[in-house]
């Protein structure tokens, strides 16, 4: 997991009823995919994650069997409240949409033949795809920082994109490979932090102030 960053304001720890109602509110509104919005209220809004906390734990929730979406309600409830709040978080993630699943499809057995509720179910799928790659590219932009990290993700893509290699077996194979290599290279092929840069450029400007 990454190291916290000391210079970072402190976030808030949600409570367990903050857990429920902010996946209550994501299984409302996340209409053909929920990732997206996953990460925009857990990240953006509520700031209960770190964008590299929040790609960390997404990719545990993938390597996990089950959908992501929910290991990911299950996994970030047990971070903050335990076992308490993987139950809020789960249950509030599906209660709602299980409601409207099952009455809709009461509705499309009589309906599914309509041109127009197929034109519907087009235009869902197209905008789901629209977030799922907005998503993608906010998670991707940060490893252009890690070039080892900017690699896995390279051969991962190319492997499942292009070869359309199993997704299991290359789970299998890279997951290993991306711990070592990241364990072993992840510091040295880091970009340098701003932060520490802006420090030693001060200190140089002090130096040159000093000796003039």
């Amino acid at each position: 997991m990454s190291t916290p960053d000391p210079l970072a304001p402190e976030r808030p720890v949600p409570t367990t009823r903050e857990l429920f109602l902010g996946f209550l509110g994501l299984g409302m509104t996340a209409f053909g995919g929920a990732l997206p919005l996953a990460h925009r209220m857990i990240v953006e809004r509520r700031r209960w994650l770190t964008e590299p906390e929040f790609v960390e734990l997404l990719g545990l929730c993938q390597f996990l069997p089950g959908g992501n979406i929910i290991n990911l309600s299950v996994a970030l409830g047990m971070k903050f409240r335990g076992w308490k709040g993987a139950l809020a978080g789960i249950t509030g993630l599906i209660a709602v949409p299980s409601i409207v699943v099952i009455l809709l499809g009461m509705i499309y057995q009589h309906f599914q033949h309509d041109p127009n509720v197929k034109h519907l179910f087009a235009g869902l799928a197209a905008a789901a795809a629209g977030l799922l790659i907005q998503m993608a590219v906010k998670i991707a932009l940060p490893l252009r920082k890690n070039l080892v990290l900017a690699g896995v993700a390279i051969v991962c893509f190319v492997a499942i994109a292009l070869l359309r290699i199993p997704l299991l077996w290359v789970m299998l194979v890279m997951t290993p490979i991306s711990v070592i290599l990241t364990a072993r290279y992840g510091e040295r092929f880091a970009a340098r932090p701003q932060v520490a840069a802006a420090k030693d450029g001060g200190k140089d400007t002090v130096k040159k102030e000093g000796a003039q």
